[in-house]
């Protein structure tokens, strides 16, 4: 109970300030509006190191399915668990992004576009092109949990993981992230998503159902994949 009470909270405070830093990014009237992609990245890098770092309490801090799915592939997480890991943060993504919801209202209310609305909840691709959108998942998550599984075969000073973590999604957004805006995470994406349907929004539009698989299968392909290298690779 403790470890998915943690995967809730760590979730959570991953989506608040992760879809938060996207709110004050292109919201109107934010005093952060148009401060750009390298805002957003720092912002998502540092969003999950202060998940892991309170995930990390009583539980494995995963905070993301994909993650939880390809550790359980390469047999470092025990499949038994990985229901109720998942539920923990598909939770806590929902709770995460309803918070965002309540601090940045005015602020919703006063934005006209409804995409930039979803923005702040979910992903979407810049070129909407199903097999290269899924693709850009895939290898996004297999270099997460692929360098995830490595950081496990180095030693760091006690405690400094969380940051490592935190610097890897940078990178990855950096790099990576300007295709679908590196989801990476199926609960990071569907959770929200979820709970821009369900708020009352004013102006919000559609939840863009039709990509919304995309960041989920592509994610859990990319730690699957992940899993099953790293594995021939380091026996």
């Amino acid at each position: 109970m403790s470890a998915f009470v943690s995967e809730i909270i760590g979730t959570m405070l991953l989506i608040l300030l992760g879809n938060g830093v996207v709110a004050g990014v292109v919201l109107r009237h934010s005093k952060a509006e148009n401060s750009g992609w390298i805002v957003i990245t720092m912002g998502w890098g540092l969003a999950v190191m202060v998940g892991v770092y309170a995930a990390g309490i009583y539980g494995g801090a995963h905070i993301n399915p994909a993650v939880t799915i390809g550790l359980a592939t390469a047999g470092e997480f025990p499949w038994a668990d990985v229901p109720l890991y998942i539920l923990a943060q598909f939770i806590g993504a929902i709770i995460g992004a309803c918070l965002v919801y309540v601090h940045y209202k005015p602020h919703y209310d006063a934005t006209d576009d409804p995409g930039l609305k979803l923005a702040t909840f979910s992903t979407a691709p810049g070129i909407r092109s199903t097999p290269y959108n899924l693709i850009g998942e895939i290898i996004g998550t297999f270099v997460l949990v692929f360098a995830l599984l490595s950081f496990g075969a180095n030693t760091f000073a006690d405690g400094l993981n969380p940051l490592i973590v935190g610097f890897l999604i940078v990178s990855i957004g950096l790099s990576l992230g300007g295709t679908t805006g590196y989801a990476i995470n199926p609960a990071r994406d569907l959770g929200p998503r979820i709970a821009h349907a369900v708020l009352p929004i004013k102006g919000k539009g559609t939840s863009d159902w039709g990509y919304s698989w995309i960041p989920v299968v592509g994610p859990i392909i990319g730690a699957v994949i992940a899993a099953l290298v790293y594995g021939i690779l380091v026996p």
